[in-house]
């Protein structure tokens, strides 16, 4: 199936975990994808490249707005539009209220939050000529549950990207662009490398009722069902896909 023919993808993150499942998915249906980084993402383009799709990386850190203009009008001059924003790049944080220093809440809300709000802000123009805006922001099951009461500054970047998307989705409704959010469970990522084969990783396979961990690919493919036009009716919305742990 080939939604997304013609169109030009935005996916921060992108050089590895959701990211770069999210860049295969949309470059396997058609789009022309643009995958940033603080990494270096060249690897997934050689990959998409060699299969045949249309994919460029530009190293990026996502706080900072000079480079999200650059982003976007290295992406216009390429390709000429912008269809899709995946807003994915993120980075946790282990420590409880107590422990974390103000420097380390200040970190995980610029990256976690405030990057968000600035791809959109400098993204806008350009989606909303677009014809099939659409704006999709990883957040996680912990921007809706309190999780295990440790991560305080992860928890409220990832609770204000529900409420913004929600926010933003309304001032867009009619104006081009939907706005959307994905709240992932617990995915196997090489962000859980560490915790491979400890009580870590049994501990979050135990607590997700389908007993195991989420694979990248399944959020891939939340985030090309809201980017599509099968999602023309949908924005404001919160998918989460957490193999049930939301509804314990």
């Amino acid at each position: 199936m080939q939604r997304f023919t013609g169109r030009v993808a935005i996916v921060t993150g992108g050089a590895s975990g959701i990211g770069a499942a999210t860049a295969h998915r949309l470059a396997n249906e058609g789009a022309i994808v643009v995958i940033t980084d603080i990494n270096d993402g060249s690897a997934v383009v050689t990959q998409l490249t060699d299969l045949g799709a249309a994919a460029t990386y530009i190293e990026h850190d996502v706080v900072n707005s000079e480079q999200w203009k650059h982003v976007v009008d290295t992406t216009i001059e390429l390709f000429g539009r912008l269809d899709i924003l995946v807003n994915n790049a993120g980075v946790g944080d282990l420590l409880d209220i107590e422990q974390a220093e103000l420097d380390d809440w200040n970190r995980t809300i610029a990256i976690d939050q405030t990057s968000v709000f600035l791809g959109m802000k400098i993204a806008a123009p350009h989606l909303k000529a677009s014809g099939h805006g659409s704006i999709i922001n990883i957040s996680s099951i912990f921007g809706i549950s309190g999780g295990f009461g440790s991560s305080p500054a992860y928890h409220a970047a990832k609770g204000a990207l529900r409420s913004l998307t929600k926010n933003v989705a309304l001032l867009w409704a009619q104006q081009g662009i939907r706005v959307n959010s994905i709240h992932p469970g617990f995915i196997d990522t090489p962000i859980l490398d560490q915790a491979r084969g400890t009580p870590i990783e049994d501990m979050l396979t135990e607590v997700t009722p389908m007993g195991r961990l989420g694979r990248p690919e399944e959020i891939a493919a939340a985030v090309a069902y809201l980017a599509s036009d099968d999602a023309s009716f949908v924005t404001g919305s919160e998918l989460v896909v957490d193999g049930g742990y939301l509804a314990r």
